[in-house]
């Protein structure tokens, strides 16, 4: 088959792809397989193939992340059911005061707390964002939705055990250490950057609190809070599972990039088990301080949300198995010389189109991720960049196809208009601020 042949064949499956989703209101699940099934047929792979391909892509992905992703979101969950969110963010307004409670607030949600599915860390941390707002000085509102929005969006797809970091890990058979590392850089970077941009252009006229802010908190912000006489364990019994699973997750990446082996730090470096442990004593410490029927509804949530999340990845890595199998790779290095700088702008604009027609920012990631990273390590590139500039990518353009956008405007004291501001806006120039550490990163490593 031509080259013409198999870039046009793939090009049709990603818009068919798109349009099933959009138009024909076919679940992202089922028309990624469909994809995958046209691809292997019209490529030449043969019906057997097509469903080996099918098959081992998904195996295979769900063999690198499909503990990880269940740990992940159960941590996440008991973690939630323990109050630790709220009592973080009391913290950091204690210790950084409301002038940089912002940038400390965006930088807690975007990396520490990404082990919490993101709807529930946006529901638990919103109300706490609109108290907060009112509370820090002039432009309060627009500076903590731009943040919220910010550690939600950005920490998704940059830092383990982020349910998009992982699936592009996975995606691209990454150690999820060096994603942890690497992507946590640019998070922090892309994060403070952003938001320091959007601060001085709300201060100098882009935001109007009169159209771009409510009058009133949400409802779910004055509401008489039904946990308001609970009793939570302290912070640091709470924060402990999770600080250690991620200190340890850091200590097997840094040993493996400094090429250290011992079968002690092997073991509890791997992130599986790191947050294996961290699930083990966030149950011990719930079980301990919090009534049954809470810990298991804690699990019962953590199953429903990763549920979800699992098969989606997994369809994912069935289309990027297929599109490796039909030979992309090796036709597209013939296009690229080795300069980084091309090859990592592709795959930020696959993800940034695939973003705006479908509203995923899941799945635009790890489809361009998917489709482009077979060839990028015979550029030289190291995977580790294409899963960073594909999770940069598909932050371009939130927008009213996306669940999350609704939730920050109507849970934050911000109007739609606002909303725009704060969110399609705001996380668009993280998503082109975001190439900057990683095309600097690509250079030197």
């Amino acid at each position: 088959m031509s080259d013409i042949a198999v870039f046009a064949n793939t090009a049709i499956t990603i818009v068919g792809v798109v349009v099933l989703i959009l138009r024909v209101k076919i679940s992202p699940a089922i028309a990624l397989v469909l994809g995958a099934i046209y691809l292997g047929l019209v490529s030449g792979l043969g019906p057997e193939q097509t469903i080996k391909s099918i098959t081992t892509g998904f195996g295979d992905l769900m063999t690198e992340v499909g503990l990880l992703i269940a740990f992940g979101v159960l941590l996440g969950s008991l973690m939630a059911s323990l109050g630790a969110i709220e009592q973080l963010v009391e913290r950091l307004v204690r210790i950084f005061g409301p002038r940089t409670l912002p940038y400390a607030f965006g930088t807690t949600v975007g990396t520490v707390l990404q082990s919490i599915f993101a709807d529930v860390l946006l529901v638990i941390t919103a109300p706490l964002a609109s108290r907060l707002s009112r509370q820090i000085g002039p432009h309060g509102a627009a500076r903590m939705c731009a943040a919220m929005a910010l550690g939600i969006e950005v920490g998704l797809v940059f830092v383990v055990p982020g349910v998009g970091a992982v699936a592009l890990a996975g995606v691209l058979n990454l150690p999820f250490g060096k994603m942890f590392i690497f992507g946590a850089i640019t998070a922090v970077f892309t994060i403070i950057t952003t938001l320091a941009l959007f601060t001085a252009l709300a201060k100098r006229g882009l935001w109007n609190p009169k159209l771009d802010e409510t009058e009133e908190l949400p409802v779910a912000d004055v509401e008489p809070e039904a946990e308001a006489d609970r009793k939570f364990p302290p912070l640091a019994l709470s924060m402990a599972p999770l600080l250690l699973a991620l200190v340890l997750i850091a200590v097997g990446a840094i040993a493996e990039m400094l090429e250290f082996s011992s079968p002690v730090v092997d073991f509890l470096g791997d992130p599986v088990i790191a947050l294996l442990i961290g699930v083990i004593g966030a149950l011990a410490i719930a079980r301990w301080k919090l009534p049954k029927e809470q810990t298991e509804t804690a699990f019962k949530r953590g199953f429903h949300e990763s549920g979800q999340i699992l098969i989606l990845t997994g369809v994912g890595g069935s289309l990027a198995q297929t599109v490796k199998d039909v030979g992309l790779g090796e036709l597209l290095k013939d296009y690229f010389t080795t300069n980084t700088l091309v090859p990592l702008l592709l795959v930020w604009a696959v993800a940034a189109v695939l973003h705006i027609a479908v509203g995923s920012v899941t799945l635009a990631s790890i489809t361009a991720a998917g489709v482009l990273g077979p060839v990028m390590p015979m550029l030289g590139i190291d995977p580790i960049f294409v899963a960073l500039a594909a999770g940069a990518g598909s932050l371009f353009v939130i927008h009213a196809t996306s669940n999350t956008f609704w939730l920050l405007q109507t849970l934050l004291p911000q109007t739609t208009r606002g909303a725009l501001k704060s969110v399609t806006l705001t996380v668009s120039a993280a998503s082109i601020i975001a190439m900057i550490p990683i095309q600097v990163m690509a250079f030197l490593f």
